[in-house]
């Protein structure tokens, strides 16, 4: 993860990234941080455990998070929809539901930062290469909606900030 220089809870420019995309990325990573270290210490059981029949768990969570953001990369860096090989890599994480909980379980803590360090680390070289009028650049989305991609950045923070929460009431529900 690109450090923020300074007060991490300063919004502001950042080396290395254009003044917008700058900002949007110390907020990622603020984001990015408090996920960390809301699942920090955990064990694989209890990155497994299962609230109820209908919860995700926090490694289900923690693998949206990160599938996501890949969705994005490849939709905005790429202006693509991802191909069958990433949608058989990534929808187990994409889907949640019956499918996560069943397949995705076993993996330790590492495991699941890693994969999140490793899309963030292309987000931000391909973030780094681009200038801020590219966040202005429109396309059709959610049914053909004109958006921006400030705005699908946006989306990719704060579906992380939702589940980020979700993680904290699981963690707060584990059993001791």
């Amino acid at each position: 993860m690109a450090s923020t220089p300074g007060n991490p809870f300063l919004i502001q420019d950042i080396p290395g990234f254009t003044p917008q995309i700058g900002r949007l990325v110390v907020m990622m990573n603020y984001a990015r941080l408090t996920t960390l270290d809301a699942v920090q210490g955990l064990t694989p059981g209890q990155i497994d455990h299962l609230h109820d029949p209908r919860s995700n768990t926090i490694g289900a969570l923690l693998g949206h998070i990160a599938a996501v953001e890949m969705v994005y990369q490849v939709q905005t860096f790429e202006g693509r929809e991802l191909n069958a090989e990433e949608r058989a890599q990534w929808g187990t994480f994409l889907d949640l539901g019956e499918r996560a909980r069943r397949e995705n379980r076993g993996h330790p803590l590492e495991y699941y930062s890693q994969v999140l360090g490793d899309v963030r680390q292309k987000t931000l070289g391909e973030l780094a290469r681009r200038r801020d009028d590219w966040l202005y650049e429109q396309s059709p989305f959610w049914g053909a909606h004109p958006t921006n991609n400030y705005f699908k950045w946006f989306h990719v923070l704060e579906d992380e900030i939702n589940h980020r929460g979700q993680i904290r009431w699981l963690c707060k529900r584990l059993p001791r």
